[in-house]
């Protein structure tokens, strides 16, 4: 037993140190992204964030994000919730139930998952955009400024962070603190 532990804790080492070494890259290169490559660096990024290194749990994330376009609410999270509970270290599984729970209008299940998601991938400017959303949607648009305006800061390239930032900075000017 004590073998096998070993060997997965040497296997488990150096696979993460790549992934992250990987994200550390795209990351990078996404800073300095101009207007005809940022897409694609986003795309591998958020390859990276959905490869949970099991295919059994690729599959869960897969049908939970199959389920929540389908707004199947319910099963959505029934897989995702099986997902977080057998790979708890995996951010893009809480990321993907909290945009379940949201779509079920389950508000604070989806900020427990967005929080667990930035614990484990501060850098997760997904989580951070669906957190502005939802402080936007429930009346809090100073702290969504700063949630998107922390997003914008990770992918300054996202038109969508763009838009969101500017539009609160018009609406919350000239409102008192």
């Amino acid at each position: 037993m004590k073998r096998l532990a070993l060997i997965l804790a040497l296997l488990a080492g150096p696979l993460f140190a790549a992934d992250q070494e990987r994200l550390d890259e795209l990351f990078a290169a996404l800073e300095t992204a101009d207007e005809t490559s940022w897409e694609q660096i986003e795309q591998k990024i958020w390859r990276e964030w959905s490869d949970s290194g099991s295919p059994a749990m690729d599959l869960l994330l897969e049908r939970g994000r199959e389920a929540t376009a389908q707004e199947d609410y319910r099963a959505a999270i029934a897989h995702l919730t099986a997902l977080v509970e057998n790979a708890p270290d995996f951010a893009e599984g809480w990321n993907a139930r909290a945009t379940a729970y949201f779509g079920a209008g389950l508000i604070g299940p989806a900020l427990h998952d967005i929080a667990r998601t930035l614990e484990l991938e501060p850098r997760h400017f997904g989580a951070l955009s669906g957190l502005g959303r939802i402080l936007e949607e429930t009346g809090h648009e100073r702290d969504a400024l700063g949630a998107y305006s922390e997003a914008l800061s990770i992918h300054p390239h996202r038109p969508s962070l763009i838009r969101a930032v500017e539009r609160l900075e018009r609406e919350l000017q000239g409102k008192s603190i």
